[in-house]
């Protein structure tokens, strides 16, 4: 026989179960476990891309390029998102259950599972473990990391999402933007979104969001450290491909999310 899901179906682990029926008697039989992703090849998916070597690329390929450093000097990192792994699946799956937004109501968090932007929302927020939400990461940018992980030592995701799940779901100390990118990455395209990771030089960091980078001086001249806006070196962040019915086809494509934890999301 043949299962054939609607496009927009909720991602998870399904249970398939077997009735027959026989004049007045049923019969049930549990056949085993499923698990339904988002599909980029189906073209009535929220997250279908029509490009087979885009496909391959933002999907598909385990191995990929991180940029770090400054304007001036770009390093490439190379970076190994595994998302094919052995128990990678099961560690994903079970991010979701972990959330927030699962615990508050987990009948209409499951309900939601089949809209990319609400699991990209979700996972953004797993990937950090500022809200107390078991999330994988915790960031650090200053100080000594001599009893935890240098955040610039990860080559990878997968054995940091495998350490949170020997954790029991612990956060693991420490990541910074091009980590919480490259976990992101990973989560997102195992569970069949298109992902890729973006970097920016010279980033400017809006916090009152007035769309300026605002600076204060005396009337000598000299600066007051009274504005919270900056401008980092760099920093990295995703962008994932699906189709925004909320906004109007114009909006459809790639859609920024970011996990490196700075104000809180809503």
């Amino acid at each position: 026989f043949t299962i054939s899901s609607p496009a927009n179906a909720v991602i998870g682990r399904y249970n398939l179960t077997l009735l027959v029926t026989s004049g007045n008697k049923i019969f049930s039989r549990f056949l085993g476990q499923f698990v339904l992703l988002f599909n980029p090849w189906c073209s009535g998916d929220a997250v279908y891309m029509a490009n087979e070597n885009e496909r391959q690329e933002y999907v598909l390929n385990e191995n990929g390029i991180i940029f770090v450093g400054n304007a001036k000097y770009i390093e490439a990192r190379g970076w190994y998102y595994g998302q094919f792994q052995d128990h990678l699946l099961n560690i994903c799956l079970t991010m979701l259950d972990l959330s927030l937004y699962y615990r508050q109501d987990a009948a209409i968090d499951v309900s939601r599972r089949g809209d990319p932007k609400y699991v990209g929302r979700v996972i953004s927020s797993m990937i950090n473990g500022n809200d107390n939400d078991n999330g994988v990461l915790l960031g650090k940018w200053q100080g000594n990391f001599h009893s935890h992980e240098n955040p610039s030592r990860w080559d990878g995701s997968v054995v940091i999402l495998q350490k949170w799940r020997q954790d029991n779901y612990k956060p693991v100390q420490y990541g910074q933007c091009w980590v919480f990118a490259g976990v992101m990455c990973t989560v997102l395209r195992c569970l069949g979104i298109p992902t890729r990771l973006v970097s920016n030089f010279n980033s400017a960091h809006d916090v009152d969001r007035n769309l300026s980078i605002d600076k204060y001086y005396d009337s000598s001249g000299k600066s007051l450290n009274i504005g919270k806006d900056s401008t980092w070196d760099y920093h990295v962040w995703n962008e994932s491909w699906f189709v925004r019915p909320d906004l109007g086809t114009p909006y459809n494509g790639w859609q920024v999310l970011d996990a490196t934890p700075q104000e809180q999301s809503k």
